[in-house]
């Protein structure tokens, strides 16, 4: 069983100052490629637990987010990088489904689909709710950016970027990986 870095999208991959309901909207962060790449060479599986409530709204087609996670993918694995699986939730919030972050049904279904070991892994993301997902998954959590918690939730480390997230996990998982540059 290989631990996994399952990792929030909007706010850790791409920046999000506005909504991403289409492939114009989607902005990589420089710094994604090089950590996704070294989460790979250390052998962790790395996947994408996304909600996507847009759908549910009816603000994006899931046609159109398939066509965002395939510039995704494409512009990551132009660099050597790569995600080893991507879900999402689409239901609207406050629907009530069992997929949506906070709750842990996708990290759970990614647990079971690649066999992976929940203990050994990390949950990386830039909301309360990927740090409540995490922790009922069974996993460590890393909060990036530069913005704050409520005081119930803890996350085991805050950093400021995805790059700074994959030093860390690296580091905690006693794993190595190729130097990159985060710049």
């Amino acid at each position: 069983m290989r631990p996994a870095v399952f990792l929030d999208r909007d706010g850790v991959i791409n920046d999000h100052r506005r909504y991403v309901n289409e492939p114009a909207d989607f902005y990589l962060f420089p710094s994604a490629p090089g950590a996704i790449a070294s989460l790979n060479a250390a052998g962790m599986f790395v996947g994408v637990v996304t909600n996507q409530g847009g759908i549910g709204l009816g603000y994006m087609t899931e046609d159109a987010l398939g066509e965002i996670h395939k510039k995704m993918t494409t512009e990551l694995e132009a660099t050597g990088a790569r995600l080893d699986d991507i879900v999402y939730c689409p239901h609207a919030p406050k629907s009530g489904c069992r997929c949506r972050k906070p709750k842990p049904g996708m990290i759970e279904l990614l647990v079971q689909r690649h066999d992976l070991d929940v203990l050994r892994s990390y949950m990386v993301g830039d909301r309360d709710v990927d740090m409540l997902a995490g922790r009922a998954a069974g996993c460590k959590t890393v909060f990036v950016g530069d913005g704050s918690l409520p005081e119930r939730v803890k996350p085991d480390v805050h950093v400021r970027d995805i790059a700074a997230a994959a030093e860390w996990i690296l580091r905690d998982a006693g794993r190595t990986s190729p130097s990159y540059c985060s710049e």
